[in-house]
């Protein structure tokens, strides 16, 4: 079926001086999109990518995982980095530093559900405190001299859906693009996303917005897009596994058809690629343990997935994980049954 979902008359959306080249986002990720996925995403065909979240409190920036996530060396432009805190001054402070390192869009997150990070004030547990969402855009704000965007949910709970409240205290304070994953934090990732908010905030403010949450397909981004009015949409744990996803995207949006899905060939080529990335950016023994994750989501849908993770994860040598991906392009029930192609 060939059906045109987006008018070609639609601007791209742009975020300050930067127009982007389509409407397919990856979503920041903590422990997901590091700079070899960033960049992996990108070459598939995102249309801008955000690192992970990194904490406003500088003086943790010293740790090993807080430097990776600061590691933007080889990256095009505009290079995005996520910052998360619930103090404006130290967020502030966070920006102008990234972005002495390199940093040309600032994103705050308001939209992380994590425990760890709602406890500290900070993430999606903001959205329960307007007058500190306020403070804390118009300090970052004036901080830098890059644009500065950010991302939310829809509110804390179902009584507290505060999104377009937030959005137009974002639009107000010089935020220049909004991300809305279409759950409250309460959700976190459970039941199912839903767009009528997302909708309305579009409809509230002249910003940019992205909508985010749940859409795993080229068909259901434009779906999205057309219900919402959105501007681009942001990928998350669709991507996990599924780089190929923005490609997708981009092809069904500009011709209305669906691109073929990649051949075995074409996907053992992304995941060799995408191991030699992890093991040269994290070193042999952190890159072969990290891997196993992202492996573990390429594997996610095939026959035998468990067995073929178990056989995965016993590996301990960036070679025989190389040697895994051939043995999985011609003969993955075997391999999951004996892993006598894997060792």
């Amino acid at each position: 079926m060939s059906t045109h979902v987006s008018s070609p008359v639609t601007p791209l959306p742009r975020i300050g001086p930067y127009t982007l080249p389509n409407r397919a986002i990856l979503a920041p990720m903590a422990g997901v999109t590091d700079r070899p996925f960033r960049q992996l995403c990108r070459e598939l065909g995102a249309g801008l990518v955000v690192s992970e979240m990194v904490t406003a409190d500088a003086r943790l920036w010293h740790t090993r995982k807080s430097r990776q996530r600061l590691d933007h060396a080889g990256e095009p432009g505009p290079r995005d980095v996520q910052i998360a805190g619930g103090d404006p001054e130290m967020l502030a402070e966070a920006a102008r530093l990234n972005v002495a390192q390199g940093a040309e869009i600032v994103d705050i997150n308001m939209g992380c559900p994590a425990k760890k990070v709602c406890n500290k004030a900070a993430g999606s547990a903001l959205l329960r405190d307007e007058r500190l969402v306020a403070a804390i855009l118009e300090s970052v704000v004036a901080a830098v001299d890059v644009p500065v965007t950010l991302k939310i949910r829809t509110g804390w709970c179902s009584e507290s859906r505060n999104g377009i409240r937030v959005a137009q205290l974002a639009e107000a304070a010089g935020i220049q693009a909004l991300a809305v994953h279409g759950r409250t934090r309460e959700q976190r990732y459970r039941g199912d996303a839903e767009y009528d908010t997302i909708a309305a905030i579009k409809q509230a403010v002249s910003l940019p917005v992205f909508a985010n949450g749940d859409i795993d397909s080229a068909e259901k981004a434009a779906r999205v897009l057309d219900y919402t009015k959105a501007d681009a949409v942001m990928i998350g744990r669709g991507a996990q596994g599924n780089p190929w996803i923005f490609r997708e995207i981009e092809h069904y949006l500009r011709t209305g058809d669906t691109l073929a899905r990649p051949t075995p060939a074409e996907i053992a080529a992304v995941m060799h690629r995408h191991l030699e990335a992890l093991h040269t950016f994290y070193g042999e023994h952190m890159g072969v343990r990290i891997a196993r994750k992202h492996v573990g989501w390429y594997l996610a849908t095939r026959p035998q997935a468990a067995a073929l993770r178990a056989r995965f994860n016993v590996l301990e040598q960036p070679s025989a994980q190389h040697r895994f991906v051939d043995a999985l392009a011609y003969d993955a029930p075997a391999l999951a049954s004996n892993g006598s192609n894997a060792a």
